[in-house]
């Protein structure tokens, strides 16, 4: 499957409601008793598939193309505001062969 890529003026609301959601669902070294305590430092949990398959992806991987299409994505259809984290719209398989690119 092909990454069709998109150039958006949405980036710099985007990036502000990215750092929104990795207060909430990422390891930034603070000692925060609401975070699952399985995400090292530096890394944030996204939901994949229909099956809302739980992974662990380093921030750094914010900073990818590849990645920020899938960001782009997940805020069109799913949109940023909601409280179990960051869902991406993306089959399991794709999103595992394109971290393991990232990687």
């Amino acid at each position: 499957m092909a990454i069709i890529k998109k150039s958006s003026n949405k980036l710099p609301m985007q990036n502000k409601v990215l750092k929104q959601i990795l207060k909430r669902c990422s390891s930034l070294g603070k000692n925060d008793e609401n975070l699952p305590l399985d995400v090292p430092k530096g890394h944030f949990v996204v939901y994949v598939g229909q099956n809302r398959t739980r992974h662990i992806v380093p921030i750094s991987f914010l900073t990818h193309p590849e990645f920020q299409i899938l960001l782009q994505r997940a805020e069109e259809e799913f949109g940023f505001n909601h409280e179990m984290g960051l869902t991406i719209p993306c089959e399991e398989v794709v999103f595992q062969s394109l971290m393991s690119l990232l990687r």
